[in-house]
């Protein structure tokens, strides 16, 4: 991808280096990668099934 990508980082992640994800936005996906292993694998949604994602994990219980 030629394109850099603007990634966010969750607003549930601390700054003690856990678990993390972040998202980039573009023109029809969603972008997910752990912000542990930047160069890593990368996984692309579709902007609706991304927002099926988001509601059901707001809703689930830990």
């Amino acid at each position: 991808m030629s394109t850099e990508l603007a990634w966010f980082k969750s607003s549930y992640s601390g700054n003690e280096g856990g678990a993390c994800v972040e998202v980039a936005e573009t023109t029809g996906v969603i972008h997910v990668r752990d912000s542990k292993d930047k160069s890593g694998p990368q996984l692309a949604f579709e902007p609706a099934t991304w927002q099926a994602f988001v509601a059901f994990a707001a809703t689930a219980e830990v």
